[in-house]
């Protein structure tokens, strides 16, 4: 049986890692009595989610391949493939058990990645899988493995958050950028790296008395997006690095910022995350006591220090 006990990784993950299912619920009317339902049933679903099998607290390692090398955690030799050809190769014998699309791995096989058309699955117990992700350019490959047993699962009590409160539900305008527009994206892990994303407009709004151009990026395929943002809550009564919300754009030139959706990023429930802290534009001074604040133990205390 694997070790999978959680650990913060020897090297920061190179992929950002930005985007958490969120159920797509939002509320038609935000005074409604049926906008704090809807809002309860989201917040299910999210604690459904966290706790899933490739939830976040499920996974205990990233690890990037650069050689052949072992994977912590796992068993095997995995290394990178010839340039051109997407995932990582794995070398096993089939006492080691790893399963790789459906076959007992005793050999050398190719894990591919998830840019591929289709993802390899890896399985090394009843409990424990894998999964290929790449960077950004698509140049280097990391192993990620999942537990859905992980400690940080039987440890995990509630994501705490503010109560509903229709007051945090803003329209804003939004205002389209040129073709071909980016901004620059750090992460927690690696802050010394700026990675430009397409920036499909800003969002013009007033929050606390104070006119801001927030900036988002896509979020996945459609037309939604994704804005990551700190506040005056950040670091104090919410969790350090930020906040992320996913409004959609309306064909009107509006967009609801409906900040009672606003979620934890992934790297507040695992260190293998590497997260997006907000840019410069989006980091507000009003305090948004709004969306989730933290993740908590079974005994009320932060799960993560």
């Amino acid at each position: 049986m694997a070790d999978t006990t959680p650990r913060t990784p020897d090297a920061a993950p190179r992929t950002p890692d930005a985007v958490p299912r969120t159920p797509d619920t939002a509320p038609r009317t935000p005074d409604s009595p049926s906008a704090a339902a809807e809002l309860e049933r989201f917040r299910a679903l999210r604690h459904a989610h966290v706790v899933g099998a490739r939830g976040p607290l499920a996974l205990v390692n990233t690890q990037w391949v650069d050689s052949p090398q072992p994977i912590w955690g796992v068993p095997g030799t995995w290394e990178p493939t010839p340039a051109g050809v997407s995932g990582l190769r794995v070398t096993a014998a089939a006492s080691d058990g790893i399963v790789v699309d459906g076959d007992l791995v005793d050999g050398s096989v190719l894990v591919s990645g998830d840019d591929a058309i289709t993802p390899s699955s890896v399985r090394f117990s009843d409990t424990v899988t894998g999964t290929v992700v790449a960077n950004d350019d698509r140049t280097s490959w990391a192993l990620r493995i999942w537990d859905a047993a992980s400690p940080d699962i039987g440890r995990f009590g509630e994501i705490d958050a503010f109560p509903h409160d229709p007051a945090w539900v803003v329209t804003a305008e939004f205002v389209r950028s040129e073709e071909g527009a980016q901004v620059d994206i750090r992460h927690q892990a690696d802050l010394e790296l700026s990675r430009p994303k397409p920036l499909p407009g800003v969002i013009r709004v007033t929050l606390g008395g104070v006119d801001h151009e927030l900036v988002a990026f896509p979020a996945g395929q459609g037309d939604r997006l994704q804005l990551v943002f700190s506040d005056g809550t950040t670091g104090d009564s919410t969790y350090s690095v930020g906040r992320f919300l996913f409004p959609t754009p309306s064909d009107d030139g509006t967009i609801v910022l409906d900040f009672n959706r606003a979620v934890l990023p992934p790297c507040a429930f695992s260190y293998a995350f590497n997260c997006p802290v907000p840019p410069p534009q989006n980091r507000l001074t009003v305090a948004v006591e709004a969306g989730e604040k933290t993740v908590l133990d079974t005994a009320g205390a932060p799960l993560h220090g």
